[in-house]
């Protein structure tokens, strides 16, 4: 395997230039680290809480897209 492909199939690094490790890789590891790692895929079974806790909300919002509602331009007028 590439080091390019691994690095975006196992990790990768974000705007603030920290490593950020994917679910496949966590699943290739077999378990939770109990670091609250932002793609684990055993839902932080490890984690202590309060902090996971935090991590399932966090996850959970970071999940929710946005309404598929279309707007009007008369529902956009009424607000200004």
């Amino acid at each position: 395997m590439s080091k390019n492909r691994e690095e975006h199939e196992e990790y990768y690094i974000d705007a603030k230039g920290r490593w950020v490790f994917t679910a496949l890789y966590h699943e290739k590891r077999g378990y939770c680290c109990g670091e609250a790692c932002k793609h684990c895929p055993y839902d932080y079974e490890s984690v202590p809480e309060p902090i996971k806790t935090r991590a399932l909300q966090l996850r959970e919002v970071a999940n929710k897209k946005a309404p598929s509602k279309d707007i009007s331009i008369k529902d956009t007028q009424k607000h200004l």
